[in-house]
């Protein structure tokens, strides 16, 4: 007898439209029927987490290397343990769809006092609370579920952030007729008018402009047009560089290629190559404190061209309405016909691994960069290891993954479980202090369960450094217990597979890079630092927000 077809798979053949193939989460009693419908489903994955929080890293981590991925938690209790991942992916713009199973309708409309609630009969408490981090929400019932779940899809892919649906236990089993097409991207195309408008004002500018750079930022990657700017430079020979959360978008190799832009903070030649140009295109960049060393960043409104998703900016006259796709084709064919004597600067300095001793930050990154390839998937912790990792000279087609913005430290190895689920057979890379490896280190349990390979380096440097080199270098509150890395695994894992090894130097850290370059089991490499060293971009941004403190 063939089963009849649901609200559950209704939702469950949208998430694939939109390219998920996986559901993470955590079981509650409120979703379990709903989680029956995805065991049975041919086209979705489950993936259980060992938490909430680190179920919403987990799906904040493959929605960058996929563009969308789904949550799933318990009501109440589940979903609030999962907001500061949604807010994480709100601030940086990942779609990450949310869903939430509740309550049954009935019991919601008679203000039963149940268990996971406030106790006070109401059910909306949590539905509010989640508006904020979220683009749009649905609370589904059997004759809205269809549309309000169309209507909440489309607006996460419209604008790249979370969303949220309320699913209560009794919908999820409501009949529904299945989609008759494919859910899609229904950004609107700008009107002829606009679009002349802006290609005018352009044209104008810069054919004016003798030196003109391009400024690319991470809204560039969410709304996946790397290739567009890829093409771009190869076309034209012109100074770029992005700021910390683009990486990735370039070969860091090229010629042309300036490197991380950030403001005050940024190594020799960066701010010339684009401070210094008359013209900056500025294509999906956002310019935040940590991003810019305080808001060091000398940019002006009439030196720019800035390009944002749904509008384009021209020295102080906006141009709304032309999608960022249709802004860049502009500008790359104009910079073609105008910006083709612009001279490109030359590849900035390449790190190279230094001299044996003992590791130090600089060591550090000097080594690990002969270990990088094209393909692999890096991802680097809030902290010295994301503002180390921005000294890196990226090949193509890496995927860089840093949380600047929202900055909640424990959100890389949950996310990293998140990109190898998404991308199996790349590399990945996960780099995290020993002070946020403690806050998620459960999910490396979940990594040696579905047997991924990626090559986990822990920098003991005994504690919150970074909070060390802001304020309070010996004060206690910046100390954590100090744990054994090497023996972790084998407490997360009953038939535990993984490497591990502990290294003080760089020539220890040189041969177990050989040994990992091609991993088949999980490894754990425990860095030994020393307590107060910080890399240099992040101890230019500290100095730069101590000056603007003072000031």
């Amino acid at each position: 007898m063939q089963t009849p077809y649901t609200v559950a798979d209704y939702l469950l053949d949208r998430l694939t439209d939109c390219g998920a193939d996986h559901l993470f989460g955590v079981p509650g009693d409120y979703n379990l029927q709903f989680l029956d419908h995805v065991i049975a489903s041919p086209d979705i994955g489950w993936v259980g987490c060992a938490n909430e929080l680190n179920a919403a890293y987990a799906a904040d981590g493959y929605a960058r290397c996929k563009g969308f991925a789904a949550l799933l938690t318990t009501f109440g209790v589940g979903e609030l343990s999962a907001m500061n991942g949604i807010a994480g992916s709100f601030a940086e713009h990942v779609p990450v769809l949310h869903i939430v199973g509740a309550p049954g309708s009935a019991s919601q409309k008679k203000g039963e006092l149940l268990h996971h609630t406030l106790g006070d009969g109401e059910f909306r408490h949590f539905y509010k609370m989640s508006e904020p981090v979220t683009v749009a929400q649905a609370h589904l019932t059997e004759q809205n579920a269809c549309y309000e779940i169309d209507r909440v899809l489309t607006e996460m892919l419209r604008e790249r952030r979370p969303g949220y649906i309320m699913l209560p236990a009794d919908v999820a089993k409501k009949p529904a007729t299945p989609p008759v097409s494919a859910l899609i991207d229904r950004l609107y195309e700008s009107d002829s008018f606009r679009l002349d408008a802006f290609r005018q004002a352009a044209e104008k500018r810069l054919a004016a402009s003798e030196r003109t750079a391009l400024l690319a930022d991470f809204l560039v990657l969410r709304y996946g047009l790397q290739s567009q700017l890829q093409r771009w430079v190869e076309q034209t020979p012109m100074a770029h560089a992005t700021l910390l959360m683009g990486k990735g978008i370039f070969d860091e190799r090229k010629p042309g290629f300036a490197g991380t832009y950030s403001g005050s903070a940024s190594a020799a030649g960066v701010n010339e190559a684009i401070e210094g140009a008359d013209t900056v295109i500025c294509v999906g960049t956002r310019f935040t404190d940590t991003l810019t060393a305080g808001f060091t960043h000398k940019l002006t409104q009439q030196q720019t061209i800035d390009v944002q998703p749904h509008a384009s900016r021209i020295g102080d006259v906006w141009y709304t309405g032309i999608p960022m796709t249709q802004a860049i084709e502009v500008l790359s064919s104009l910079c073609h016909q105008y910006a083709s004597a612009t001279t490109a600067t030359r590849p900035a300095r390449q790190l190279h691994a230094v001299h044996p001793g003992t590791l130090s930050q600089d060591s550090f990154w000097q080594t690990l960069q002969t270990f990088i390839r094209p393909g692999d998937i890096i991802l680097a912790d809030q902290g010295t290891s994301a503002f180390g990792a921005g000294a890196l000279r990226l090949p193509e087609d890496v995927n860089f993954i840093v949380q600047p913005i929202w900055g909640s430290i424990g959100y890389t190895l949950a996310a990293a479980y998140g990109a190898q689920t998404a991308c199996p057979d790349r590399r990945v890379i996960a780099i995290t202090g020993d002070g946020a490896a403690q806050l998620t280190i459960q999910e490396l349990g979940s990594m040696l369960r579905d047997k991924q390979r990626p090559v986990i380096m822990v920098l003991n440097n005994e504690g919150y450094t970074v909070e060390r080199a802001i304020h309070g270098p010996n004060q206690r509150y910046n100390d954590i217990a100090l744990w054994n890395w090497t023996q972790i695994p084998q407490a997360l894992s009953l038939d535990c597979q993984a490497e591990c090894w502990r290294v003080s130097e760089a020539v220890q850290l040189e041969e177990v890079l050989e040994k990992v370059a091609h991993p088949e089991r999980l490894s754990l490499i425990e860095v030994m630092l020393p307590k107060a060293d910080v890399p240099p971009l992040l101890s230019g941004i500290i100095q730069a927000l101590e000056a603007r403190k003072s000031a």
